[in-house]
């Protein structure tokens, strides 16, 4: 369809009427380009195929879409809209409706078709942590996944474990949640009988069971996933930090261990990792004294580190 035709200049004129209540026939025709004569004629074709354009007179009057207005749904597949929503709550955030692009992103998803719309909706209101380079999993897989937190009902996986290890497990999906820049699926294991964390880009498949399920009162998803990240690893972490807790716990975030209380004036850290060289570098952030108590791999790593920095700043004569 040309952009001259009149066609095309009728339903620009119908997105410049909707952007701008009252607008004159002569803006009207500046922004379509043409005469006031060609702008009232473009409306006059709009009327007659049953778009309710009203004019209002005197010196603030022009045109407004009435009321009744109802216009054809935009035609997104599910994958379309899915990867749309997973790239401006990767890129921009979704739940600030005040924010320009979250306030498009509503206006698209009103206009959806029911069985997208609902989906679409779902995976909007996903959980987001913090921005990094996203790892972004299907989009079906994930709209999938969504749903069944919100319906509450269990689901079968085809879960990879490496790229030619395929498992199938039985999960209770309570959450799905992104942090920095990877989707996860928080969820209770069946074949483990244990809470998992589990990647999203590494479900193959996603079959809905007619089990339903009540996830922990008073779930705090970011707070869990938090928490499962400092669990599980090989090597016990325990440190010791000069500084009441309440002070520590502004340096220290959650998913790098649980803080506990020794007194009014320090703090322990214990956590798990398997990344001691990389786990030297977070405790940095600490803005206080603080002791390594263990594990072994850990003090040397913390020791390498410290001679690293300490060669990048020499001292000056």
């Amino acid at each position: 369809m040309s952009d001259s035709s009149p066609t095309s200049r009728a339903l620009l004129a119908l997105e410049l009427v909707q952007n701008a209540p009252g607008i004159s026939a002569a803006r009207l025709a500046d922004r379509l380009g043409v005469s006031e004569r060609a702008a009232r004629r473009y409306v006059a074709i709009l009327r007659e195929a049953g778009v309710p354009i009203e004019s209002v007179r005197g010196p603030y009057g022009g045109y407004r879409v009435g009321r009744g207005l109802r216009l054809p749904p935009l035609m997104f597949s599910v994958p379309e809209a899915m990867g749309l929503v997973m790239a401006v709550i990767e890129g921009r955030g979704s739940a600030d409706t005040d924010d320009p692009v979250g306030h498009a992103l509503g206006k698209i998803i009103r206009v959806l078709p029911e069985p997208v719309a609902g989906p679409t909706a779902a995976v909007r209101g996903v959980s987001t942590l913090d921005r990094f380079t996203p790892v972004t999993p299907g989009p079906e897989t994930t709209a999938a996944l969504v749903q069944a937190c919100a319906a509450r009902h269990r689901v079968r996986l085809g879960y990879l474990l490496a790229p030619d290890d395929q498992r199938e497990m039985d999960v209770d999906p309570w959450a799905v949640v992104v942090r920095r820049g990877r989707w996860y699926l928080l969820c209770w294991s069946h074949h483990r009988d244990a809470r998992r964390l589990l990647r999203v880009d590494r479900v193959a498949s996603v079959e809905s069971l007619p089990e339903t399920f009540t996830p922990p009162e008073d779930l705090d998803a970011h707070q869990t996933v938090e928490e499962h990240l400092s669990e599980g690893w090989p090597l016990e972490v325990e440190v010791v930090i000069d500084a009441p807790l309440a002070e520590a716990s502004t340096w220290v975030r959650r998913s790098l261990g649980r803080l506990e209380e020794i007194d009014a004036e320090h703090t322990r850290l214990r956590a798990t990792t398997n990344n001691p060289g990389w786990y030297a570098g977070q405790l940095t952030v600490i803005r206080a004294p603080y002791r390594i108590v263990g594990p072994p791999e850990l003090l040397e790593e913390s020791r390498k580190l410290g001679r690293r920095l300490l060669d990048a700043a020499p001292d000056r004569d």
